[in-house]
């Protein structure tokens, strides 16, 4: 189970504010990013390229989506987010109640701790259903570009074929 153990200095405690700081920092990038409505693409406002597999196979990857999922979330737009990609929102909700769970912690000196054979089993489910999701989606996917296009966002790509 989760449960804090007092006893502790800050100091020691040091990791969970870490992890408040990430889950911060990811937070702000989501604000400042505008979710495509299309569910894909949103990453590439960062300056990134498009996913390779897009434009490869006009298919997505596991990945395709969670920039948009979490960008939508944080906007309370959970409609969009479960679509552009489940899991997004559903470790977005998790990291969130982790790294605010984690800062309280910290502000009282106590380390917060999570039994680790539940967590090791629920990191290796959760991995397990996000490649079954990924690999799904790939193959039982309508193709993202028509005629070698693939508009996302603020960016239109041409393929060459």
């Amino acid at each position: 189970m989760i449960r804090y153990e007092p006893g502790y200095t800050r100091r020691r405690v040091g990791l969970q504010l870490f992890w408040f700081a990430c889950w911060l920092a990811v937070t702000a990038v989501a604000i400042f990013l505008s979710p495509h409505s299309s569910g894909h693409g949103t990453h590439m406002q960062l300056g990134l390229p498009p996913c390779p597999s897009v434009l490869v196979w006009d298919r997505p990857c596991p990945g395709c989506g969670l920039t948009t999922s979490v960008s939508a979330a944080v906007r309370a737009d959970f409609g969009l987010a479960w679509k552009a990609h489940p899991f997004g929102l559903l470790l977005y909700v998790v990291f969130t109640a982790y790294a605010l769970a984690g800062f309280a912690g910290w502000l009282r000196g106590r380390r917060l701790t999570v039994a680790p054979r539940m967590l090791n089993w629920g990191l290796a489910i959760l991995f397990v259903a996000y490649l079954a999701h990924g690999t799904a989606r790939f193959f039982l996917s309508e193709p993202f570009g028509e005629g070698g296009v693939l508009n996302s966002g603020a960016f239109t790509i041409r393929k060459n074929r």
